[in-house]
């Protein structure tokens, strides 16, 4: 073996074993950017999210639980559904107020639960959009599973469907009222 081939092999080994390009970064960047907004993290939620207080979590009236207590324990896997629970996670690294603010207040002054259950009430206006588009997702998954045809679609291009194919239907029954 000579020096020449040993160097270029040395090279195409540096190549396919080096850093990310900057490509790759944005395409990640890109990709926690659709997740965030799938999950529905917009800077309306952020800048809402920031001006909570504990008085604001304090003041808050829950309605009664009932005489069991309400409780499994604080549990939030068993108290949120799937989608609020990566809601819950993203906006809690995306917000450090909101994760200190939990911090102070659980288990002190409320239970985890009570904390989120507070938190998506307050929250609702701002996310329920993207929790029904979840869910709505949900079904159309669960609707293609049972007819036996499973697409290599991802869930964000579902979705993507779904928001164009009301659009389309919105358009037609629009068209169909100027006629």
């Amino acid at each position: 073996m000579d020096a020449y081939s040993w160097f270029r092999r040395s090279i195409s080994k540096l190549k396919n074993t080096s850093l990310p390009s900057i490509d790759t970064h944005k395409s990640q960047e890109l990709i926690k950017e659709e997740e965030s907004q799938f999950y529905g993290i917009t800077d309306q939620l952020i800048e809402f999210v920031k001006s909570l207080s504990i008085e604001t979590f304090k003041n808050f009236s829950l309605p009664d639980e009932g005489a069991d207590g309400g409780g499994n324990d604080g549990n939030v896997r068993q108290d949120l559904s799937d989608w609020q629970e990566k809601h819950a996670i993203l906006v809690l690294s995306k917000v450090k107020e909101l994760s200190q603010l939990r911090f102070r207040l659980c288990p002190h002054y409320l239970k985890e639960r009570e904390f989120w259950t507070i938190y998506f009430s307050l929250a609702r206006s701002y996310i329920i959009e993207y929790e029904l588009r979840a869910v709505r997702l949900e079904k159309l998954k669960n609707i293609s599973t049972e007819n036996g045809t499973v697409s290599n679609t991802s869930a964000y291009e579902m979705a993507l469907k779904a928001d164009i194919d009301e659009e389309s239907e919105n358009l037609a029954a629009t068209d169909g009222e100027k006629k």
